[in-house]
């Protein structure tokens, strides 16, 4: 097998693992009206699930890093594919509220080293000048892994029961581990470092590589994206359900328009590169469609126009997101595995105190004064990562 021959071989079975992740992370924000009814809390208090699967992601993204970089990054994601199959089966037993939350964020830990694991082998085999496309394949198969939660967590929410939900993305789980170890039988050995670092050693790394103002720079519009586009994202669903009076299988299936925004993005990256003259327009015009999104979802009435804003959101969230992520792979070369799995837990942070601030908004009925913010927010933070994609 030729060496691309084997790179799209390798991101196809990553590409699966990656669909799967996704698709459970995005399981239950669909679900939330259901679980609350069901275990008797409010809707806020039940997004205690999206948020125990967002902290426990960002947290273990710190301890991935250097293991890829320590062990091979296929072993370490083959591992934590396989690690997502059985909490996954254990979350559908979950007997309460707290069981489940507990068991979200098992499955946020182990969820945690796969996609940024994968974002940083792309960055170790795919020169710079390719790697905006291949990410953006990869990202193909999470987004589409996105739109299939999204939906199938409403469907199952109505019509299967939530524990089936988590039965069957346990399935597809363990089918992609298969496919990894088969994958790694038939791929040499990882070389490992001369002298495995201590943890105490690869978290001295992390913070020596926090002293770079470009790391810094980056990480810290990440978690702000994450805070402003992924708090709102966890939400929709039920402002759909609420603002639109739709049931909760169609409001899932609703926002499977945001994924096919990202898909539209994704399979046309190089394109749009050149449409829009390279990585500043792609900041301009993501930027740009996300605060058109979150404000037509925030105060239109009409259905028709609920489907648009959610389209435009996820068309413009992709675009800026995946300018963000090649700058991630490029921010630290020589540690690039811990760079990008930082990256990734910045990410998740912002999201995880950005979904706990819209709590508080779902439950006193302020969403579309909290969409309204969140654009507002996105419009300034692409005026910063305009000039940072410029300087660098």
């Amino acid at each position: 097998m030729t060496p691309a021959q084997t790179e799209r071989s390798s991101l196809r079975v990553m590409g699966l693992a990656g669909f799967a992740s996704m698709a459970s992370m995005r399981l239950c924000d669909p679900m939330l009206v259901v679980l609350g009814q069901e275990f008797q809390v409010t809707t806020g208090e039940a997004s205690r699930v999206v948020s125990s699967f967002a902290v426990a992601y960002g947290v273990l993204q710190l301890f991935y890093g250097p293991l890829g970089d320590r062990f091979g990054k296929l072993r370490v994601i083959a591992l934590a594919v396989l690690a997502c199959a059985v909490f996954s089966a254990i979350t559908s037993m979950a007997s309460d509220l707290t069981l489940l939350v507990v068991m979200r964020g098992f499955m946020g830990a182990a969820a945690a080293g796969i996609i940024p694991l994968s974002m940083a082998w792309i960055g170790d085999q795919v020169v710079y000048d390719r790697r905006q496309e291949t990410l953006a394949k990869l990202m193909g198969y999470t987004v589409s892994g996105m739109m299939v939660g999204l939906w199938f967590g409403g469907f199952a929410a109505e019509h299967l029961g939530w524990r089936n939900a988590f039965a069957v993305v346990s399935a597809l789980f363990a089918t992609a581990a298969f496919m990894l170890w088969r994958k790694l039988r038939s791929t040499p050995a990882p070389v490992l470092l001369a002298a495995a670092p201590s943890v105490m050693a690869s978290f001295a790394n992390t913070f020596q590589m926090l002293r770079v103002v470009r790391v810094r720079h980056v990480l810290t519009v990440t978690a702000i994206e994450g805070a402003l586009v992924f708090g709102s994202m966890a939400f929709i669903p039920t402002h759909l359900h609420q603002q639109f009076d739709m049931s909760v299988v169609f409001a899932g299936s609703v926002m499977m328009l945001y994924g096919v925004g990202g898909l539209l993005y994704s399979q046309l990256a190089r394109r749009w590169l050149g449409w829009l003259g390279g990585e500043r327009g792609l900041v301009r015009a993501g930027a740009a469609s996300i605060v058109l999104g979150l404000l037509t979802l925030a105060w239109a009435h009409q259905p028709a126009l609920g489907m648009l804003g959610c389209f435009a959101a996820g068309f413009g969230f992709y675009m800026l997101h995946n300018t963000l992520q090649v700058q991630a792979t490029q921010m630290a070369p020589a540690s690039r595995g811990t760079a990008v799995t930082l990256f990734a837990c910045l990410l998740f942070f912002g999201q995880s105190s950005g979904v706990l601030l819209m709590a508080e908004s779902v439950d006193r009925g302020w969403l579309p004064h909290a969409f309204s913010l969140a654009a507002a927010g996105v419009a300034v933070l692409g005026f910063f990562v305009h000039r940072l994609v410029g300087r660098h």
